[in-house]
Protein backbone atom coordinates (compact mmCIF):
# COMPACT_ATOMS: atom_id res chain seq x y z
CA UNK A 1 0.00 0.00 0.00
CA UNK A 2 1.20 3.52 -0.78
CA UNK A 3 2.27 5.75 2.09
CA UNK A 4 -0.77 7.15 3.91
CA UNK A 5 -0.79 10.79 4.94
CA UNK A 6 -2.33 11.91 8.22
CA UNK A 7 -3.76 15.18 9.48
CA UNK A 8 -6.64 16.79 11.32
CA UNK A 9 -10.01 18.23 10.37
CA UNK A 10 -10.97 21.07 12.70
CA UNK A 11 -14.60 22.10 12.24
CA UNK A 12 -14.23 22.79 15.26
CA UNK A 13 -16.83 21.72 17.85
CA UNK A 14 -16.34 23.75 21.05
CA UNK A 15 -18.89 24.01 23.85
CA UNK A 16 -20.65 27.43 23.78
CA UNK A 17 -20.13 29.85 26.63
CA UNK A 18 -16.34 29.58 26.75
CA UNK A 19 -13.86 32.30 25.84
CA UNK A 20 -13.59 32.15 22.02
CA UNK A 21 -10.24 33.98 22.01
CA UNK A 22 -8.74 31.26 24.21
CA UNK A 23 -10.31 28.50 22.12
CA UNK A 24 -8.95 29.91 18.85
CA UNK A 25 -5.48 30.26 20.37
CA UNK A 26 -5.64 26.69 21.64
CA UNK A 27 -6.57 25.39 18.19
CA UNK A 28 -3.66 27.23 16.58
CA UNK A 29 -1.33 25.83 19.23
CA UNK A 30 -2.61 22.34 18.39
CA UNK A 31 -1.71 22.85 14.71
CA UNK A 32 1.77 23.97 15.77
CA UNK A 33 2.00 20.77 17.82
CA UNK A 34 0.97 18.67 14.81
CA UNK A 35 3.55 20.40 12.64
CA UNK A 36 6.25 19.35 15.12
CA UNK A 37 4.86 15.80 15.15
CA UNK A 38 5.22 15.58 11.34
CA UNK A 39 1.51 15.45 10.51
CA UNK A 40 0.86 16.22 6.86
CA UNK A 41 -2.28 18.36 6.83
CA UNK A 42 -4.68 20.52 8.88
CA UNK A 43 -8.09 21.63 7.57
CA UNK A 44 -10.25 24.45 8.98
CA UNK A 45 -14.03 24.71 8.67
CA UNK A 46 -16.38 27.59 7.92
CA UNK A 47 -19.53 28.13 10.00
CA UNK A 48 -21.54 31.15 11.08
CA UNK A 49 -24.17 29.93 13.53
CA UNK A 50 -25.11 27.32 16.18
CA UNK A 51 -22.41 28.45 18.62
CA UNK A 52 -19.94 25.56 18.52
CA UNK A 53 -18.14 25.68 15.16
CA UNK A 54 -16.55 29.09 15.56
CA UNK A 55 -14.35 29.59 12.47
CA UNK A 56 -16.07 32.16 10.27
CA UNK A 57 -13.21 32.09 7.77
CA UNK A 58 -10.93 29.11 7.11
CA UNK A 59 -8.75 31.42 5.00
CA UNK A 60 -7.99 33.62 8.02
CA UNK A 61 -7.23 30.54 10.13
CA UNK A 62 -4.81 29.34 7.45
CA UNK A 63 -3.07 32.72 7.36
CA UNK A 64 -2.63 32.65 11.14
CA UNK A 65 -1.49 29.01 11.23
CA UNK A 66 0.96 29.53 8.37
CA UNK A 67 2.90 32.05 10.44
CA UNK A 68 3.31 29.50 13.27
CA UNK A 69 4.24 26.38 11.27
CA UNK A 70 6.97 25.23 8.90
CA UNK A 71 5.82 22.34 6.74
CA UNK A 72 2.26 21.15 7.47
CA UNK A 73 -0.16 21.85 4.61
CA UNK A 74 -3.24 23.94 5.45
CA UNK A 75 -6.67 23.55 3.87
CA UNK A 76 -10.10 25.14 3.85
CA UNK A 77 -12.31 22.41 5.21
CA UNK A 78 -14.36 23.71 3.64
CA UNK A 79 -14.98 27.07 2.05
CA UNK A 80 -18.76 27.21 1.65
CA UNK A 81 -18.49 28.64 -1.84
CA UNK A 82 -22.27 28.86 -2.22
CA UNK A 83 -22.21 31.78 0.26
CA UNK A 84 -19.59 33.87 -1.56
CA UNK A 85 -18.74 35.71 -4.74
CA UNK A 86 -16.73 33.07 -6.66
CA UNK A 87 -14.28 35.70 -7.94
CA UNK A 88 -13.28 36.75 -4.44
CA UNK A 89 -12.99 33.12 -3.30
CA UNK A 90 -10.56 32.36 -6.13
CA UNK A 91 -8.63 35.57 -5.49
CA UNK A 92 -8.20 34.81 -1.77
CA UNK A 93 -7.02 31.25 -2.41
CA UNK A 94 -4.36 32.40 -4.84
CA UNK A 95 -3.21 34.99 -2.31
CA UNK A 96 -2.95 32.28 0.37
CA UNK A 97 -1.06 30.07 -2.06
CA UNK A 98 1.60 32.79 -2.31
CA UNK A 99 1.64 33.62 1.41
CA UNK A 100 2.12 29.97 2.37
CA UNK A 101 4.62 29.20 -0.43
CA UNK A 102 2.39 26.45 -1.79
CA UNK A 103 1.13 24.95 1.48
CA UNK A 104 -2.50 25.90 0.83
CA UNK A 105 -5.22 23.38 -0.04
CA UNK A 106 -8.72 24.28 -1.19
CA UNK A 107 -11.73 22.34 0.05
CA UNK A 108 -15.17 23.30 -1.22
CA UNK A 109 -18.72 22.50 -0.21
CA UNK A 110 -22.25 23.95 -0.14
CA UNK A 111 -22.23 24.73 3.60
CA UNK A 112 -23.35 22.18 6.17
CA UNK A 113 -25.50 24.22 8.58
CA UNK A 114 -28.88 25.38 7.27
CA UNK A 115 -28.87 28.00 10.04
CA UNK A 116 -25.95 29.58 8.13
CA UNK A 117 -27.57 29.66 4.71
CA UNK A 118 -30.95 30.77 6.11
CA UNK A 119 -29.38 34.06 7.25
CA UNK A 120 -28.56 34.94 3.64
CA UNK A 121 -31.85 33.70 2.20
CA UNK A 122 -30.71 30.35 0.80
CA UNK A 123 -32.05 26.86 1.43
CA UNK A 124 -29.97 23.64 1.28
CA UNK A 125 -31.16 22.77 -2.24
CA UNK A 126 -30.10 26.20 -3.50
CA UNK A 127 -26.68 25.96 -1.85
CA UNK A 128 -26.01 22.65 -3.59
CA UNK A 129 -27.01 24.11 -6.94
CA UNK A 130 -24.79 27.15 -6.31
CA UNK A 131 -21.89 24.88 -5.37
CA UNK A 132 -21.94 23.42 -8.86
CA UNK A 133 -22.18 26.82 -10.59
CA UNK A 134 -19.56 28.55 -8.45
CA UNK A 135 -17.06 25.68 -8.60
CA UNK A 136 -17.13 25.80 -12.38
CA UNK A 137 -16.46 29.57 -12.32
CA UNK A 138 -13.64 29.27 -9.78
CA UNK A 139 -11.88 26.53 -11.75
CA UNK A 140 -12.08 28.64 -14.90
CA UNK A 141 -10.57 31.59 -13.06
CA UNK A 142 -7.74 29.38 -11.75
CA UNK A 143 -7.02 28.38 -15.36
CA UNK A 144 -6.56 32.03 -16.26
CA UNK A 145 -9.82 32.45 -18.15
CA UNK A 146 -11.89 35.62 -18.29
CA UNK A 147 -15.38 34.88 -17.01
CA UNK A 148 -18.71 36.59 -17.54
CA UNK A 149 -21.48 34.80 -15.66
CA UNK A 150 -24.70 35.28 -13.73
CA UNK A 151 -25.67 33.11 -10.78
CA UNK A 152 -28.54 33.25 -8.32
CA UNK A 153 -26.51 35.57 -6.07
CA UNK A 154 -23.79 37.29 -8.14
CA UNK A 155 -22.87 38.69 -11.54
CA UNK A 156 -19.37 38.70 -13.04
CA UNK A 157 -18.31 40.92 -15.96
CA UNK A 158 -15.03 40.05 -17.70
CA UNK A 159 -13.73 38.78 -14.36
CA UNK A 160 -10.20 37.45 -14.11
CA UNK A 161 -7.47 36.99 -11.51
CA UNK A 162 -4.62 39.49 -11.34
CA UNK A 163 -2.20 36.89 -9.87
CA UNK A 164 -1.28 33.47 -11.12
CA UNK A 165 -1.19 30.75 -8.45
CA UNK A 166 2.14 30.14 -6.74
CA UNK A 167 1.74 26.35 -7.03
CA UNK A 168 2.51 24.70 -10.35
CA UNK A 169 0.60 22.51 -10.92
CA UNK A 170 -2.32 24.04 -9.03
CA UNK A 171 -2.72 23.41 -5.29
CA UNK A 172 -4.88 20.48 -4.13
CA UNK A 173 -8.62 20.98 -4.54
CA UNK A 174 -11.12 18.65 -2.84
CA UNK A 175 -14.91 18.55 -2.82
CA UNK A 176 -16.67 17.65 0.42
CA UNK A 177 -18.95 14.62 0.54
CA UNK A 178 -21.15 13.58 3.46
CA UNK A 179 -24.36 11.79 2.49
CA UNK A 180 -25.66 13.20 -0.80
CA UNK A 181 -23.92 12.33 -4.09
CA UNK A 182 -23.30 16.02 -4.88
CA UNK A 183 -19.67 16.19 -3.75
CA UNK A 184 -18.53 12.90 -5.23
CA UNK A 185 -20.28 13.70 -8.51
CA UNK A 186 -18.57 17.10 -8.83
CA UNK A 187 -15.17 15.71 -7.85
CA UNK A 188 -15.46 13.08 -10.57
CA UNK A 189 -16.73 15.52 -13.20
CA UNK A 190 -13.81 17.92 -12.66
CA UNK A 191 -11.12 15.36 -11.77
CA UNK A 192 -10.70 16.75 -8.24
CA UNK A 193 -9.99 15.21 -4.85
CA UNK A 194 -12.74 13.94 -2.57
CA UNK A 195 -13.07 14.92 1.12
CA UNK A 196 -15.31 12.36 2.82
CA UNK A 197 -16.24 14.26 5.97
CA UNK A 198 -18.84 11.73 7.04
CA UNK A 199 -16.48 8.87 6.28
CA UNK A 200 -17.57 6.79 9.27
CA UNK A 201 -20.20 8.81 11.18
CA UNK A 202 -23.49 8.89 9.37
CA UNK A 203 -26.68 7.08 8.57
CA UNK A 204 -24.83 4.61 6.35
CA UNK A 205 -21.72 4.50 8.52
CA UNK A 206 -18.82 2.52 7.13
CA UNK A 207 -20.79 1.55 4.03
CA UNK A 208 -20.66 5.07 2.59
CA UNK A 209 -16.96 4.79 1.69
CA UNK A 210 -17.21 2.48 -1.29
CA UNK A 211 -20.36 4.35 -2.41
CA UNK A 212 -18.51 7.68 -2.44
CA UNK A 213 -15.72 6.29 -4.62
CA UNK A 214 -18.10 4.56 -7.03
CA UNK A 215 -20.08 7.76 -7.62
CA UNK A 216 -16.82 9.64 -8.20
CA UNK A 217 -15.38 7.12 -10.66
CA UNK A 218 -18.65 6.76 -12.56
CA UNK A 219 -18.86 10.54 -13.02
CA UNK A 220 -15.18 10.76 -13.96
CA UNK A 221 -15.66 8.11 -16.63
CA UNK A 222 -18.67 9.96 -18.05
CA UNK A 223 -16.76 13.27 -18.10
CA UNK A 224 -13.48 11.81 -19.39
CA UNK A 225 -11.48 13.03 -16.39
CA UNK A 226 -8.86 11.20 -14.34
CA UNK A 227 -9.12 10.64 -10.59
CA UNK A 228 -6.59 9.22 -8.16
CA UNK A 229 -7.17 7.51 -4.84
CA UNK A 230 -4.21 9.41 -3.39
CA UNK A 231 -6.37 12.57 -3.51
CA UNK A 232 -9.15 10.94 -1.46
CA UNK A 233 -9.31 12.10 2.18
CA UNK A 234 -11.36 10.48 4.93
CA UNK A 235 -12.33 12.02 8.29
CA UNK A 236 -12.73 9.88 11.41
CA UNK A 237 -12.68 10.58 15.19
CA UNK A 238 -10.04 9.13 17.55
CA UNK A 239 -8.92 9.59 21.13
CA UNK A 240 -5.97 7.51 22.27
CA UNK A 241 -4.27 6.86 25.60
CA UNK A 242 -1.88 4.28 27.03
CA UNK A 243 -4.82 2.06 28.03
CA UNK A 244 -8.42 1.84 26.90
CA UNK A 245 -9.62 2.51 30.44
CA UNK A 246 -7.61 5.75 30.53
CA UNK A 247 -8.95 6.85 27.14
CA UNK A 248 -12.52 6.22 28.30
CA UNK A 249 -11.95 8.28 31.46
CA UNK A 250 -10.38 11.14 29.50
CA UNK A 251 -13.27 11.57 27.05
CA UNK A 252 -15.67 12.10 29.95
CA UNK A 253 -14.27 15.66 29.83
CA UNK A 254 -16.36 16.67 26.81
CA UNK A 255 -17.81 13.89 24.68
CA UNK A 256 -21.35 14.57 25.89
CA UNK A 257 -21.34 18.05 24.33
CA UNK A 258 -20.10 16.65 21.00
CA UNK A 259 -22.97 14.16 20.92
CA UNK A 260 -25.59 16.66 22.06
CA UNK A 261 -24.46 19.14 19.41
CA UNK A 262 -25.14 16.71 16.58
CA UNK A 263 -28.23 15.19 18.22
CA UNK A 264 -29.97 18.36 19.41
CA UNK A 265 -28.43 21.56 18.00
CA UNK A 266 -26.93 21.29 14.51
CA UNK A 267 -29.56 20.64 11.84
CA UNK A 268 -27.10 18.28 10.21
CA UNK A 269 -28.75 14.83 10.23
CA UNK A 270 -26.00 13.39 8.04
CA UNK A 271 -23.88 13.21 11.21
CA UNK A 272 -26.02 10.48 12.74
CA UNK A 273 -24.76 9.59 16.23
CA UNK A 274 -26.56 7.72 18.99
CA UNK A 275 -26.11 7.39 22.73
CA UNK A 276 -27.97 8.69 25.77
CA UNK A 277 -25.20 8.47 28.38
CA UNK A 278 -21.42 8.32 28.54
CA UNK A 279 -21.19 4.55 28.29
CA UNK A 280 -23.49 4.42 25.25
CA UNK A 281 -21.64 7.26 23.52
CA UNK A 282 -18.26 5.60 23.95
CA UNK A 283 -19.65 2.26 22.80
CA UNK A 284 -21.18 3.89 19.73
CA UNK A 285 -17.79 5.26 18.65
CA UNK A 286 -16.02 1.95 19.22
CA UNK A 287 -18.62 -0.47 17.87
CA UNK A 288 -20.28 1.39 14.97
CA UNK A 289 -17.10 1.74 12.93
CA UNK A 290 -17.07 5.49 13.59
CA UNK A 291 -13.66 5.66 15.27
CA UNK A 292 -11.65 4.66 18.32
CA UNK A 293 -11.58 5.62 21.97
CA UNK A 294 -8.76 3.41 23.14
CA UNK A 295 -5.18 2.46 22.44
CA UNK A 296 -2.79 2.84 19.48
CA UNK A 297 -3.23 -0.87 18.78
CA UNK A 298 -6.99 -0.36 18.42
CA UNK A 299 -6.36 2.67 16.21
CA UNK A 300 -4.10 0.66 13.89
CA UNK A 301 -6.88 -1.88 13.47
CA UNK A 302 -9.38 0.89 12.71
CA UNK A 303 -7.15 2.46 10.05
CA UNK A 304 -6.75 -0.95 8.42
CA UNK A 305 -10.53 -1.42 8.46
CA UNK A 306 -10.90 1.93 6.70
CA UNK A 307 -8.37 0.89 4.07
CA UNK A 308 -10.21 -2.38 3.54
CA UNK A 309 -13.66 -0.77 3.45
CA UNK A 310 -12.54 1.77 0.85
CA UNK A 311 -11.85 -1.20 -1.46
CA UNK A 312 -8.58 0.02 -2.86
CA UNK A 313 -7.19 2.53 -0.40
CA UNK A 314 -7.14 6.30 -0.02
CA UNK A 315 -4.55 9.04 0.36
CA UNK A 316 -5.09 10.79 3.69
CA UNK A 317 -6.78 10.08 7.01
CA UNK A 318 -7.84 13.20 8.87
CA UNK A 319 -8.43 12.86 12.61
CA UNK A 320 -11.61 14.74 13.44
CA UNK A 321 -11.03 17.63 15.83
CA UNK A 322 -13.11 17.54 19.02
CA UNK A 323 -13.00 18.51 22.68
CA UNK A 324 -13.71 15.03 24.02
CA UNK A 325 -10.66 15.27 26.33
CA UNK A 326 -8.67 18.05 27.99
CA UNK A 327 -6.19 19.99 25.82
CA UNK A 328 -3.28 18.13 27.42
CA UNK A 329 -4.83 14.69 26.87
CA UNK A 330 -5.78 15.66 23.31
CA UNK A 331 -2.19 16.60 22.50
CA UNK A 332 -1.02 13.32 23.99
CA UNK A 333 -3.53 11.43 21.84
CA UNK A 334 -2.10 13.02 18.70
CA UNK A 335 1.41 12.14 19.91
CA UNK A 336 0.48 8.49 20.39
CA UNK A 337 -1.11 8.36 16.96
CA UNK A 338 1.97 9.93 15.35
CA UNK A 339 4.44 7.65 17.12
CA UNK A 340 2.58 4.32 17.30
CA UNK A 341 -0.02 4.33 14.50
CA UNK A 342 1.12 6.42 11.52
CA UNK A 343 4.51 4.66 11.02
CA UNK A 344 2.74 1.35 10.36
CA UNK A 345 1.03 2.89 7.31
CA UNK A 346 3.95 4.98 6.07
CA UNK A 347 6.63 2.30 5.70
CA UNK A 348 8.58 3.51 8.73
CA UNK A 349 7.70 0.85 11.32
CA UNK A 350 8.69 -2.33 9.50
CA UNK A 351 12.39 -1.52 8.84
CA UNK A 352 13.13 -0.93 12.54
CA UNK A 353 11.02 -3.92 13.60
CA UNK A 354 12.84 -6.10 11.06
CA UNK A 355 16.23 -4.82 12.19
CA UNK A 356 15.39 -5.56 15.83
CA UNK A 357 14.10 -9.03 14.97
CA UNK A 358 17.18 -9.90 12.93
CA UNK A 359 19.50 -8.67 15.67
CA UNK A 360 17.61 -10.76 18.24
CA UNK A 361 17.86 -13.88 16.09
CA UNK A 362 21.66 -13.70 15.85
CA UNK A 363 22.31 -12.25 19.29
CA UNK A 364 23.57 -15.41 20.96
CA UNK A 365 26.09 -16.21 18.22
CA UNK A 366 27.28 -12.61 17.97
CA UNK A 367 27.51 -12.27 21.74
CA UNK A 368 29.88 -15.25 21.74
CA UNK A 369 32.06 -13.62 19.08
CA UNK A 370 32.14 -10.43 21.16
CA UNK A 371 33.27 -12.39 24.23
CA UNK A 372 35.82 -14.28 22.13
CA UNK A 373 37.18 -10.98 20.83
CA UNK A 374 37.51 -9.61 24.35
CA UNK A 375 39.29 -12.79 25.48
CA UNK A 376 41.63 -12.68 22.49
CA UNK A 377 42.58 -9.05 23.03
CA UNK A 378 43.03 -9.61 26.77
CA UNK A 379 45.36 -12.54 26.12
CA UNK A 380 47.27 -10.50 23.56
CA UNK A 381 47.70 -7.69 26.07
CA UNK A 382 48.96 -10.06 28.76
CA UNK A 383 51.40 -11.62 26.30
CA UNK A 384 52.72 -8.16 25.36
CA UNK A 385 53.27 -7.34 29.04
CA UNK A 386 55.25 -10.53 29.65
CA UNK A 387 57.32 -10.01 26.52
Amino acid sequence: MARLRFGTFLAPVHAPGRNPTVLLERDLELVEHLDRLDYDEAWFGEHHSAGSEIYASPEIMIAAAAQRTRRIKLGTGVTSISYHNPLWVADRMVLLDHLTRGRTMFGVGPGSLPTDSAMIGLNPTETRELLEENLDIILRLFRGETVTATTRTHELFDARLQLRPYSDPLFDIAVAAVASPTGARLAGRHGLGLLSIGATVGARGFDVLAHHWKVLTDCAAAAGTEVDRSSWRLVSPFHLAETEEQARREVEHGIEHWFSYFQEVAAFPQMSVSGNDLAEMIEFINTSGAGVIGTPEQARAQVQRLVDQSRGGFGTLLLMGHDWASPEATKRSFELFASDVAPHFQGQAEPTLTAARRASEVRDDLSKTQLDAIATMTAKYEAEKEG
